[in-house]
């Protein structure tokens, strides 16, 4: 498969895509945030600022 062909989805905290990595291929379907600290970060009011 190739890069662009890789399934997305959208961190519900941050708003941003993240792809397909293969250290999720047994879960993908759970996977939710892009990286620990959105998943850290998920009970905080408003989305993280840059």
């Amino acid at each position: 498969m190739k890069k662009p062909d890789l399934p997305s989805k959208v961190c519900p905290v941050c708003q941003r895509a993240f792809t397909w990595r293969k250290k999720w291929a047994r879960n993908w379907d759970d996977v939710k945030y892009c990286s620990k600290r959105c998943s850290g970060q998920r009970n905080m009011q408003s989305p993280v600022t840059r």
